[in-house]
């Protein structure tokens, strides 16, 4: 049976009666069907979240707390259940999948501790007996699109800090992974006994996807919305928001380096490059996808790296040992297949790698890199480190912000004070001294610069993407007026 469209509290067929295939990436097989829906399916969502705001927004922020807090326990109880399904659906390895239902269960907490800090300040008036308040508010009805590499977690992001703040929300997930980012939260949230029209999911295959879009953002009632996704779709969806004057905060691609410095520790750099490249096989946004080393130390990281790259376990992704799964579809491939390919054809060696079983990519380390290659320039999503040398600190911060993107950056290095001057210099919207690019946590602001995205997520910084300000005045006494 089709996994069906969840709104207003219910199941339901989407209204055309359609639906369509999720394939399993490693298997290749039919995983699930989904409901298919349309436009006025999503404006039917729209509307059961608009009618259910005000009741929601009224509910003391601790029951809304509760209800967060509640799914948590739900996810927690059954991680095993709910990994099994981002194996399965959309390639994670096991360790991927079990890290990110973990993470989702951390998001639900730290959203629930946001519900009770909606806070606001007293300012000073000029006109005696007056005191002015500035307040936040839920911006009522918000739209989350979510994608298929992080499709639970990067979908609760979006939901559970929303609706902390007492807003309602329609969430459309990727039509690769409507399972993982979409059905399975309201599942949860149903099981809590969320208020019907609180939380709306909205599946929709590729066929329908950028009308049942349009009609999330041109609604007159979401007042919101939050994307994760390509910069060239972000782009899109921007402009269309701006056609509505409607706030979009845009989470996109990246191609973020990693430094490393001479008087980095190697074994530490290695582990870390390995980790930020090739994790969940390098379809990530924060992937280390531009190594830049200092030249003394080329040749042995280089080496090193490659040797790490070949232990690595290609493979079955719910076997606890694998390390490299499936790529999420060909279309993906090919695309990795093609930068890589054509960086070989233009001078560059690869030391390992540069091979695929079906859709299984082989982690891949690259030298003789220049800065004109796509696979140095654009963003790969795959598990492939191209190494660029370089003869000194400013030529790599210069190369490192030589990109249209700027999302993460990690700097190696032994000198901690050198590592924050860099850190100072570089344009990206997340820095990491120490550490990969790979780096997130519940708690602190996520976002980019440049075509990184626009707007934040997590923690404090959700607040200013899901609330309004306003200002309420108190006159505490008649006030003379000038006639």
């Amino acid at each position: 049976m089709a996994e069906q469209l969840y709104i207003n509290g219910e199941w339901t067929n989407a209204s055309s009666g359609k639906t369509f295939e999720n394939f399993n990436p490693a298997t290749q097989q039919a995983f699930s069907e989904s409901a298919a829906g349309s436009a006025d399916d999503m404006k039917q969502a729209i509307e059961a979240a608009h009618a259910a705001r005000m009741s929601w927004r009224a509910t003391p922020h601790t029951e809304r707390a509760k209800y967060l807090l509640k799914a948590a326990d739900v996810f927690e109880a059954k991680q095993p259940q709910w990994a099994q399904i981002l194996i399965e659906e959309g390639g994670s390895i096991f360790r991927k999948a079990m890290f990110e239902t973990g993470k989702a269960s951390a998001i639900l907490r730290e959203a629930a501790s946001h519900a009770v800090q909606v806070g606001g300040e007293v300012l000073p008036s000029n006109v005696p007996g007056k005191t002015n308040m500035v307040l936040r508010q839920p911006v009522g009805v918000v739209g989350v699109i979510s994608p298929w590499n992080f499709p639970l977690l990067l979908s609760m992001r979006g939901v559970a800090f929303a609706l902390a703040y007492g807003n309602t929300v329609i969430l459309k997930p990727s039509e690769e992974t409507p399972m993982g980012g979409g059905t399975l939260l309201a599942k949860v949230f149903e099981e809590v006994k969320l208020p019907p029209g609180v939380l709306n999911v909205v599946t929709c295959s590729r066929d329908d996807v950028e009308a049942v879009g349009d009609m999330m953002i041109s609604h007159p009632a979401v007042k919101r919305i939050s994307f994760t996704g390509s910069t060239a779709t972000g782009r899109k969806l921007a402009e269309k928001a701006g056609t509505h004057l409607k706030r979009i905060a845009l989470e996109l691609g990246g191609k973020d380096p990693l430094i490393v410095l001479k008087d980095a520790d190697m074994d530490y750099a290695v582990n870390a490059a390995a980790f930020s490249s090739f994790f969940h096989q390098g379809q990530i946004c924060m992937a280390a996808e531009r190594l830049i080393v200092e030249s003394s130390i080329m040749e042995p990281f280089s080496e090193k790296l490659a040797a790490k790259a070949k232990s690595l376990q290609v493979g079955d992704p719910g076997n606890p040992e694998t390390i490299i799964g499936p790529i999420i579809n060909q279309k993906q491939l090919d695309k990795i297949k093609t930068h890589t390919d054509g960086a070989i054809a233009a001078g560059a060696t690869a030391l390992c790698g540069a091979t695929h079983e079906g859709l299984f990519y082989h982690p891949t380390v690259l030298t003789n890199i220049n800065t004109n290659m796509d696979v140095f320039c654009e963003e790969t999503f795959g598990p492939i480190a191209p190494i660029l040398s370089v003869n000194d600190v400013d030529e790599a911060i210069e190369i490192a912000n030589n990109s249209q993107y700027g999302l993460s950056a990690g700097i190696l290095t032994s000198d901690l004070g050198k590592g924050l001057d860099i850190a100072d210099q570089l344009e990206s919207g997340m820095v990491h001294v120490n550490d990969s690019p790979l780096n997130d946590e519940p708690h602190l602001p996520f976002g980019g610069v440049k075509e990184s995205g626009m707007g934040h997520h997590g923690g404090k910084a959700s607040l200013e993407e899901f609330t309004e300000m306003r200002v309420v005045s108190i006159q505490r006494k008649q006030r003379p007026f000038p006639f």
